[in-house]
């Protein structure tokens, strides 16, 4: 049976595919939050696992939410507002909630359109790298809507204030090269190269210890709201621990006789 989510292991690298083309890769349905909270919750307690690979099955990253879904009044557009509002809570905001304590590095390889949550599930990703066919829309108010999962917090971070509040204004579609242009992803390359630029990537990044990989995030994730103070605590804490681990000590006595 097809899943939202597939999951391919190779070593310390998992490929995450959305698995839904059917329906442009859309976010959608308690099953679809699921697949994605227990995929984070597994990759958190393996610690084989160093790297991720977010993508999308077919032609779509992902079309964001569910517009027939939308247009029919079915599944959570089905019900009175108050219920509406447990069912964002409860439901596609377990994502960004899920991506937050994510521990492991994940790098979206965006092939194709990403659209309004679309959008921004590949900002909640450390990385993105992104096709040439690829393109992005905060599309939400070309169709009445607002960001309902976080796309305010994530994408300023990724294109500063006044981009993001142009992407969010006019829900326009940034195409690859100007995505490049604004630093919202790292490099475009061919299409038919996205994977396996992605997953060089992955292993460049898999090649460094499990552990600093993980407080590493952390603290850039922490970063993204907390003062300096805050944060060199933090690191004055997790440091040590970094001293004292088998994979430090190994690391550098193998750099003192290289």
């Amino acid at each position: 049976m097809d899943t939202p989510l597939d999951i391919a292991t190779s070593g310390p690298v998992q490929v995450w595919t959305i698995n839904s083309p059917d329906v442009g890769n859309a976010i959608t349905g308690t099953e679809f939050v699921k697949a994605f909270e227990a995929a984070v919750d597994a990759a958190n307690a393996d610690l084989e696992v160093r790297a991720i690979v977010l993508t999308g099955a077919g032609k779509i990253f992902s079309a964001g939410g569910n517009v027939k879904e939308m247009a029919d009044r079915t599944g959570m557009f089905g019900v009175d507002e108050r219920a509406q509002r447990r069912a964002y809570v409860d439901g596609i905001q377990r994502i960004p909630r899920a991506f937050s304590r994510l521990e492991v590095p994940i790098i979206a390889a965006v092939n194709g359109a990403s659209v309004g949550a679309g959008c921004d599930l590949a900002m909640m990703c450390d990385i993105r790298i992104a096709s040439e066919r690829a393109s992005f829309a905060e599309s939400f108010v070309q169709v009445g809507l607002i960001p309902g999962d976080g796309g305010t917090w994530f994408l300023p971070r990724a294109v500063g204030y006044a981009r993001a509040a142009e992407m969010t204004f006019t829900g326009d579609k940034v195409d690859a090269a100007t995505a490049l242009e604004w630093g919202m992803v790292s490099r475009v390359v061919a299409h038919d190269e996205l994977i396996t630029a992605a997953r060089e990537l992955a292993d460049r990044i898999t090649k460094n210890p499990s552990e600093a990989l993980r407080m590493a995030k952390r603290l850039l994730q922490e970063s993204r709201t907390s003062p300096l103070e805050s944060v060199l605590g933090m690191a004055a804490s997790m440091q040590p621990l970094a001293h004292l681990s088998p994979e430090h000590s190994s690391r550098i006595s193998r750099w003192r006789t290289s």
